[in-house]
């Protein structure tokens, strides 16, 4: 029996916290319970990395999640049942923007930790490796059991250079693969499950009040705390290691690290109030930092400090924009795209910050000017202003022209981002021929990409509107069961079935909704199953 099958199950506990209070049931290498964007990384990843450019990794040295008792298969459920109760938390967000980046930086993580002989054939396959995005503005990332991973648009948006975030990804990564989850769940084999219940609650506290941790936990359950953390630190040297290792193998600069570290650093001296969580999450020391400057020193070459990555730049402004949407807010970033900055790539950012703020605003005027002045200075670089064309299609759809977002998404090449974009764009002009289009594209992409829960989402309503309404029901039920909620998922596919026998009845059930009806039928009995094994769990 997994350990945590004997806990209370979260969903029967008053859900006081939201994923970006809630923080994380992995706080100290135990659970993180936080609440996205969650996407199979394989449809993240438009363009594989070269498996030939980078040299095979040296020998692996022993790890700490070695003799783990807990096997891959229930820790991946553990994994699961967290997610479903992460998925309901409305600050999990879906944008196809900023998922594409930092799915594009895990796959070449993900990639590298294959080739270094860290991420196993067998963990690969019975993982999940998903990612979800957090609105939230505070700098965090966390790893959950079976390949679940989490990141906040406040990292996103506080990172200088894709080399700080991959170095983040990096060292999460190697909590999975190193299988430290697993290694402390064997551990807590050893606590009662009333004393690991007890610090699972303080450390959801912990990550937003020490204060309510010292009043949670108490007394034995404090030692224990304590003996967590100190086992902690040895897995945060291990994952720094390994995730130096992989994210280098992968291209990426090692002064990220020194740098990532630095500003980690320089936040705890100002005495974090809050908004740097992965401090607490993962203890800082001098020694990592020293570490890993002198790991930096071995490698040869050194990174143009003149370099700037305007992909970047744009798209750290997106996650500090979607991470504050509260009008206060978009208001700042409107006022602060007058502002002249220091160098073209900031001013870009602070214009790219200011159209997407004003398009929510309704400013629409003014988001059009300013997405000229953005145009002009991002016409070098051909991805800054490929982004910068998809911005300009999202205020084309915010500003009520979805067919001019259409022309100009079909000019682009297509991609998951963009294929979403577009389907977006067709349903919301509302008109039954772009309802077809768009069912004809989404219904290709979830062929392909079955776990991909936006897609089926988008396929729900373009279907719907061409008024088909038999397939309409039963992607919605896809969608509701790829987030674990089945009671909706089986609701949907019966309203689908009770359908298709009143079509029946009148003789109107044509010989494609009879295949439909079959599918709908097999589907129910799978969701049926799986809603059975879920309440086994709890």
């Amino acid at each position: 029996m997994p350990l945590f099958s004997r806990l209370p199950h979260p969903a029967r506990r008053p859900r006081r916290w939201t994923v970006a209070r809630a923080a994380h049931l992995l706080t100290w290498g135990l659970l993180l319970a936080t609440g996205s964007l969650q996407l199979p990384l394989e449809s993240w990843a438009d363009t594989p990395p070269g498996s030939g450019s980078v040299p095979a990794g040296p020998p692996r040295l022993p790890s700490l999640g070695d003799g783990s008792e807990i096997s891959l298969g229930e820790e991946r459920r553990l994994g699961d049942s967290i997610m479903r109760e992460i998925l309901r938390d409305p600050d999990v967000i879906e944008d196809p923007v900023l998922a594409e980046y930092v799915g594009r930086i895990w796959q070449r993580l993900r990639e590298a930790a294959k080739l270094r002989g860290e991420l196993s054939p067998e963990l690969d396959e019975q993982f999940a490796w998903e990612m979800m995005l957090i609105r939230d503005k505070s700098v965090n990332a966390f790893a959950l059991p079976g390949g679940y991973m989490g990141v906040h648009l406040g990292l996103i948006g506080v990172v200088s250079t894709p080399d700080e975030l991959a170095s983040v990804l990096a060292h999460e990564l190697s909590h999975i693969t190193q299988r430290h989850i697993a290694r402390m769940l064997t551990q807590q084999q050893q606590q009662s499950p009333l004393m690991i219940g007890t610090m699972i609650l303080g450390l959801l506290a912990a990550s937003r009040s020490p204060q309510a941790a010292q009043a949670m936990v108490v007394g034995g359950q404090a030692v224990a705390v304590q003996t967590q953390l100190n086992f902690s630190r040895d897995m945060e040297r291990e994952a720094d290691r390994v995730g130096y290792g992989v994210a280098t193998q992968a291209g990426f600069e090692p002064a990220g690290f020194v740098s990532m570290f630095e500003k980690l650093l320089y936040a705890s001296r100002l005495n974090d109030s809050g908004g740097y969580p992965y401090l607490r999450s993962h203890p800082l020391t001098t020694e990592r930092i020293a570490d890993m400057q002198s790991r930096q020193q071995l490698l040869p070459g050194k990174p143009d400090p003149g370099a700037v990555d305007w992909v970047h730049s744009l798209l750290s402004a997106r996650a500090r924009v979607l991470s504050q949407p509260n009008v206060d807010a978009l208001r700042f970033f409107s006022q602060d795209a007058n502002t002249r900055h220091a160098t073209p790539a900031r001013q870009a950012a602070a214009l790219y910050a200011g159209v997407l703020a004003d398009s929510r605003l309704r400013e629409h005027e003014r988001a059009r000017q300013r997405l000229s002045a953005l145009s002009a200075l991002t016409q070098h670089d051909t991805a800054a202003r490929e982004l910068v064309q998809l911005l300009s299609a999202e205020l084309s759809m915010t500003s009520g022209q979805p067919l001019q977002a259409v022309a100009q998404l079909q000019a682009l090449p297509q991609r998951r981002t963009v294929q979403l974009l577009l389907a977006q764009a067709r349903i919301a002009t509302g008109l039954p021929d772009q309802g077809r289009l768009a069912a004809q594209d989404m219904q290709m992409f979830v062929s392909a990409n079955n776990r991909d829960r936006p897609s089926w989402d988008l396929l729900g309503q373009a279907l719907g509107l061409q008024g088909d309404t038999l397939r309409s029901l039963r992607a919605q039920a896809e969608a509701s069961a790829l987030r674990w909620e089945y009671v909706g998922a089986l609701d949907r596919l019966k309203a689908a079935q009770d359908l298709a026998r009143t079509r029946a009845r009148s003789g109107t059930l044509s010989r494609s909704d009879e295949m439909e009806a079959s599918i709908i039928d097999t589907r129910a009995r799978v969701f049926q199953s799986a809603r059975r094994e879920q309440m086994l769990q709890r």
